[in-house]
C-alpha cells in the first residue's frame, strides 16, 4: 500500500540523469575527486552500475509497471543497452564481477518483458556460454577488476558464480540449453554430504582492486535458488523465461 508507494517514489528519486542507479546517491560521478591524494581506494564516487540498475528495473517490473508506460524503465533499459560490453557482458560492482552483472541484467530484462531473442539478450547468453568452464561451472576472480581488463580470464568454478550464470541463462529462456544442463550437473556433483557447497574463493566485492568479501551464505542460497528454479521449470515442462527477474 502506502509504504510500497513511498519506497517506489524514493527509488525513482535516486535514478541518475543518465538513466542508471547507484547504491547511495544520484549523479555522484565527479571523477576528478578520485585524483585527490587521500582517495587511496579510488572510490569516493558512487556512479550508476549495471547490477543496481538491473535491481531497480526488476523492482519496477514486479510492481506491475511496463516499459511502454514507464519513462523510468525505458531510461534504465537504454542505460543498460549503452553499457553492455562489446563481448555481451555487464560489469558487476557489488559481486564478482561480469558474471554477477550479467546475471543481474538478464534477470531484470526478463522481468521487464524484453524479448529474449533481442540482440542485447542474445549477446549476453553467448558470452555466458563461451566462458563456461570444462567442468560445467563458472568462475571469475578479482583480476577482472583490473584497469587493464581485456576480457574474461578463466578461473576455477565456484558455486555462487555458477548459480549466477545459471539464473541468468534461465531468465533468458535458456532452461533447455546444454550449458544449463552442464551447470546443473556441476552443482549436483559438487554438493557436499551436508547438502551445501564449499567455496573458498571470494566472490563479493567491497572496493574493486582494494578488498573483497566471502559471504558464507552465497555458497548455500544461490545454488539452491538455481536448482529450485531449474526443477520448477522442468516440472512445468516449460522453456519460457521465469515470471520475475530476481
Amino acid at each position: 500500500g502506502n509504504a510500497i508507494a513511498r519506497a517506489r517514489e524514493w527509488i525513482l528519486g535516486l535514478q541518475c540523469r543518465d538513466g542508471g542507479w547507484a547504491a547511495f546517491d544520484a549523479d555522484n560521478t565527479y571523477h576528478y575527486l578520485n585524483n585527490i591524494p587521500f582517495a587511496d581506494h579510488g572510490a569516493l564516487l558512487d556512479p550508476p552500475t549495471a547490477d543496481l540498475t538491473g535491481r531497480c528495473l526488476s523492482m519496477l517490473a514486479q510492481l506491475g509497471e511496463k516499459p511502454e508506460s514507464s519513462p523510468a524503465m525505458r531510461r534504465a533499459i537504454e542505460w543498460l543497452r549503452r553499457h553492455q560490453r562489446q563481448d555481451g557482458s555487464w560489469y558487476g560492482r557489488w559481486g564478482m564481477n561480469y558474471i554477477y552483472g550479467t546475471w543481474s541484467v538478464l534477470c531484470a530484462l526478463n522481468a521487464a518483458g524484453i524479448d529474449p531473442t533481442s540482440p542485447m539478450v542474445r549477446r549476453a547468453v553467448d558470452w555466458l556460454e563461451k566462458i563456461q568452464n570444462a567442468d560445467g561451472g563458472w568462475g571469475e576472480d578479482a583480476s577482472s577488476y583490473g584497469l587493464d581488463y581485456r576480457g574474461h580470464v578463466p578461473s576455477p568454478s565456484t558455486a555462487s558464480q555458477t548459480a549466477w550464470a545459471l539464473l541468468g541463462l534461465i531468465a533468458a529462456g535458456e532452461v533447455a540449453h546444454p550449458a544449463v544442463a552442464r551447470g546443473i550437473s556441476h552443482l549436483l556433483r559438487t554438493q557436499g554430504p551436508e547438502g551445501f557447497w564449499a567455496e573458498e574463493r571470494y566472490t563479493a566485492t567491497g572496493f574493486p582492486r582494494v578488498f573483497y568479501l566471502r559471504y558464507h551464505g552465497y555458497a548455500k542460497f544461490f545454488p539452491l535458488w538455481a536448482l529450485a528454479r531449474y526443477r520448477n521449470l522442468q516440472r512445468a515442462n516449460s522453456s519460457a523465461a521465469v515470471p520475475f527477474g530476481m
